[in-house]
């Protein structure tokens, strides 16, 4: 009789396989699927199977690639929906970007990942700085992640990061830390600002602030962020702009009551 796979084996080349195909809205072809999570083409093919069954993935055409269906992203919206986020959020976020008139973005406290839910695009003309929701920030070099650190203790902001790691500087921004010093002495500058500034960290030429979203009691719950090209979004532009993204993160605090989710994880924060 033939072993069958763990089921944390399967879960896990499953999320993976979601995972590949949200980086690619226009679709995979078997092979790249399998050789991408690392399990063999006949197994690939079942589980795609199986998950177009249920409606997840469907096949561009036959013997074709195979793409995401909506459904995934559908479930996402309707729990930020049925928790009050975007009703909540949605307000406070579009009157920041009017203000801006650059890219605001809400994300959310998870455990020990921080990750986007609801954004506002304040540019009407030139460039526009839109990169894909639902990531993971990376903590070490982005405005959002620096708002999160600096409202926790060393000890926990190390562990946070060096669980997530610094990843290649080829792949950020050329200011962007690679040492736990230099990302506390850029934590603290936060941390006397009252929120976190940055220049060319996350990527080249572009620039970013951010504030935490702090409940009462002090445990962060999100964090706020304005992200634009630096020739637009300059020093002194984001400094003006400080007020307002503070009183955006107070204003979404005192209304983060209203939210489940918020509320959950306020406690969870707590517990820990």
């Amino acid at each position: 009789m033939q072993d069958q796979e763990p089921a944390t084996g399967t879960v896990h080349r499953v999320l993976r396989l979601l995972e590949t195909l949200a980086n690619e809205p226009e679709g995979m072809p078997l092979a790249a699927i399998a050789d991408d999570i690392g399990m063999p083409r006949s197994a690939c093919h079942r589980l795609l199977a199986d998950l177009a069954r249920h409606g997840y993935v469907r096949q561009l055409r036959t013997q074709g690639d195979y793409a995401l269906t909506t459904k995934l992203p559908a479930l996402g919206l309707s729990f930020l929906g049925n928790a009050g986020i975007v009703d909540m959020a949605q307000p406070v976020i579009d009157r920041l970007a009017e203000v801006s008139g650059e890219l605001v973005r809400l994300a959310l406290v998870d455990g020990d990942r921080l990750t986007f839910v609801a954004k506002a695009q304040g540019a009407r003309s030139g460039l526009r700085y839109d990169p894909d929701m639902g990531i993971d920030v990376r903590l070490s070099c982005s405005a959002g992640g620096h708002a999160w650190l600096m409202t926790l203790s060393e000890e926990r902001a190390t562990a946070l990061v060096a669980r997530q790691g610094f990843g290649s500087p080829k792949e950020f921004g050329p200011r962007a830390p690679t040492t736990f010093k230099a990302l506390m002495k850029i934590l603290e500058e936060d941390r006397q600002r009252g929120f976190s500034l940055m220049a060319e960290m996350y990527a080249p030429g572009m620039s970013a602030i951010a504030a935490p979203v702090a409940r009462r009691g002090g445990e962060t719950v999100g964090v706020i962020t304005v992200a634009g090209p630096l020739q637009r979004l300059t020093p002194a532009r984001m400094q003006a702009l400080g007020a307002p993204l503070v009183a955006a993160a107070a204003e979404l605090a005192l209304a983060s009551s209203t939210s489940p989710l918020f509320t959950q994880r306020g406690r969870m924060a707590a517990a820990r």
